[in-house]
């Protein structure tokens, strides 16, 4: 009896799948990837074949480092100051930028106004929005004053005819709002998946790279605040900003995140108002209140905006409490800190009147205070308001607190002392050893929150657990 032998597609490449976000692997589809959490990223892909690279022809030969010539490189300025801040001194000829920010902060006017400022005859600017037409986009430039002979304007949702326009205007800046509304026919799927995407951006940055032309791409971001689409898109482009900012406040932030052509730590502030956004070159009177006299539960710090030092102002208020669970409620703090400074105020400071009543406190102009150097600030205007007794006028406090009570020592100490001297406040409560103090000024080491607590007054402030004994 004759043997079989098994025979067909032995051979034959058999399909597999990967994940286009962390490249994992797998034999059969599925709709999430189980590595980086992904959904819609498995796609099917054969099996590589196995190629070699012949050697080819260089588009330019390779030269010592120090005889590349730099120039090209140099930065050109938007005509906006605190934009060209986080740029690292204005936009690179073939850079391109992708400004990312929740919907209503300010992203279209902040990017008009830099079309029509940085627009000239040497110069032409292509504003290219895919969500407005061409008339609300027109009406808005009305509004804030960015109207140019130089800028020009185009609504377009197609990545070829955007390249037509490129080719017919040749501009110098591209202004692109947004990428997740722009498709190419030559992509599958919806304008803003990922395929359509990462194609506008490639194609984008490939003509940014060959014109010298400098690109804004404006981004969306997501529900949780990152940046919409594949990650794969900051890392193509050169220089990612995220554009930051409460509806309900005036405040907007810009941060760079990514920066290949600067530092990371700059911030830049702006102040959106009816006749549309300004720059902020002292943005700390937003944090401030202006009073001729002190008021108990407020208490001044200095926060760093990445390299930038802000006044701002922490307010705190306790009121009896009509429900047996006494509310705890902040607006600009974190509420975890907030409950760490009580704790502390409570155990080491010997503040027993914060326990059952209600607790408010907040931060004035829209400030978010996030680092650990306002913890002194915080527990200060606490303690202020427990005890209805005001702090000296011109103090700030700086330091961080732990939870055996010590004040621990904080980054940049000298340049926040130097930013509130410039303000006018003469004295300062600091962690030890603050480093070179500006002259003038009185700097008052404190070692734990015993010693930050004795500029209340000792009378007012033994006032408060008595009340509370009373009251029980």
């Amino acid at each position: 009896m004759a043997t079989r032998t098994k025979t067909g597609n032995t051979g034959k490449q058999r399909p597999s799948y990967r994940c286009t976000e962390c490249g994992w692997q797998t034999a059969k589809w599925l709709g999430r990837c189980p590595e980086c959490q992904a959904w819609g990223t498995v796609e099917e892909y054969g099996a590589p074949a196995v190629r070699t690279t012949a050697p080819g022809r260089v588009t330019s030969s390779a030269l010592p480092i120090g005889e590349v010539d730099g120039r090209q490189a140099t930065a050109r300025s938007t005509g906006v100051a605190e934009f060209d801040r986080v740029l690292g001194g204005g936009l690179v000829p073939g850079a391109v930028a992708l400004l990312a920010g929740e919907p209503g902060v300010g992203k279209s006017t902040l990017l008009l106004d830099v079309a029509a400022k940085s627009a000239s005859e040497e110069h032409r600017t292509l504003y290219v929005t895919g969500e407005e037409s061409a008339s609300q986009v027109r009406l808005r430039a009305d509004r804030i004053k960015a109207i140019h002979d130089h800028l020009y304007l185009a609504a377009e949702t197609d990545l070829a005819a955007v390249l037509g326009h490129l080719d017919a205007v040749k501009p110098s800046l591209l202004i692109l709002d947004s990428v997740q509304t722009i498709a190419s026919p030559e992509i599958d799927g919806a304008p803003g998946g990922m395929a359509q995407v990462r194609e506008v951006a490639g194609a984008l940055i490939r003509a940014s790279k060959e014109r010298g032309m400098s690109t804004l791409l404006v981004g969306h971001v997501t529900k949780d605040g990152a940046i919409a689409g594949p990650r794969l898109l900051e890392h193509l482009v050169d220089v990612v900003l995220s554009f930051e900012g409460d509806r309900h406040a005036r405040l907007r932030l810009v941060r760079g995140v990514k920066n290949r052509y600067g530092t990371t730590d700059e911030v830049g502030c702006f102040e959106l108002h009816d006749e549309g956004i300004t720059g902020l070159t002292d943005p700390s009177g937003l944090f401030l209140t202006r009073r001729t006299e002190a008021v108990p539960g407020t208490c001044l710090t200095v926060t760093l905006e990445g390299r930038r030092p802000l006044v701002a102002e922490v307010q705190a208020l306790t009121v009896d409490s009509q429900i047996p669970s006494p509310r705890r409620t902040t607006s600009g703090l974190e509420t975890s800190r907030v409950s760490m400074m009580l704790a502390v105020l409570e155990q080491r400071g010997r503040i027993t009147a914060l326990g059952k009543r209600d607790i408010y406190s907040a931060t004035v102009g829209g400030v978010k205070l996030s680092e650990p150097a306002a913890d002194l600030a915080i527990a200060l205007a606490l303690a202020s308001a427990a005890s209805d007794t005001p702090l000296p006028k011109n103090l700030v406090a700086i330091g961080e607190v732990g939870l055996a009570g010590e004040v621990r020592r904080v980054t940049g100490v000298q340049r926040r002392l130097a930013e509130a001297h410039r303000l006018g406040f003469t004295h300062a409560l600091v962690p030890a050893d603050p480093g070179k103090v500006p002259p003038g000024m009185k700097v008052t080491e404190v070692a734990d929150m015993g010693d930050a607590l004795r500029v209340l007054p000792r009378s007012r402030r033994r006032e408060a657990p008595r009340e509370d004994e009373e009251r029980r």
